[in-house]
């Protein structure tokens, strides 16, 4: 017997909701739901991959004859830790309320309020531009994330992927002389 199938979510059929008797009965209120209802999430973190990580501790072990050649060259050791905090360290969170923009030595907060524009760099970096017109680098956020961003600030920040609404009317076009 084949069960009627209502619709799929991520490739993964979900039976309708009468369909099914029994262990599987469902009374969950999750089986009401569309499919195509948009969820936010809370807050979004940019961040640089943890497996970065790995990247550091190779060149540690790469770099592990030369730090014993001589008596002061173990101090190359340096680098792979600097690398390793600078990874885990290194992020954006955005939520509803704020934008925090974490770097190496310091933590800069947002309110959406103060954040007049974001400013694309030439290398697709993205700065977070205040009302008192300072610049302030938004680490690990590209260009490819403004959308992502105009969804969290809850339409303070538009999405340059969406077209633009244009709306025509006759009192914007010019009239013309029958003369």
């Amino acid at each position: 017997m084949r069960l009627p199938y209502e619709r799929q979510l991520c490739g993964i059929v979900i039976p309708h909701a009468g369909s099914v008797t029994g262990r599987f009965a469902s009374s969950d209120p999750w089986h009401h739901v569309p499919v195509t209802v948009q969820q936010v999430p809370s807050r979004l973190v940019f961040r640089i991959p943890s497996t970065a990580v790995l990247g550091a501790l190779l060149f540690s072990v790469a770099a592990t004859p030369f730090a014993f050649a001589a008596p002061w060259l173990f101090l190359v050791y340096v680098v792979p830790i600097v690398g390793i905090v600078w990874v885990l360290r290194l992020r954006t969170t955005a939520d509803a309320d704020k934008l925090v923009a974490r770097t190496l030595f310091g933590r800069h907060v947002l309110p959406w309020s103060d954040v007049r524009a974001l400013r694309v760099s030439e290398r697709s970096w993205v700065r977070a531009v205040v009302t008192d017109g300072k610049e302030l680098p938004l680490p690990t956020v590209r260009t490819r994330h403004l959308p992502a961003l105009a969804l969290i600030s809850g339409g303070r920040l538009d999405d340059p992927t969406e077209a633009p609404v244009t709306t025509s009317s006759s009192a914007d076009e010019p009239e013309e002389d029958t003369e």
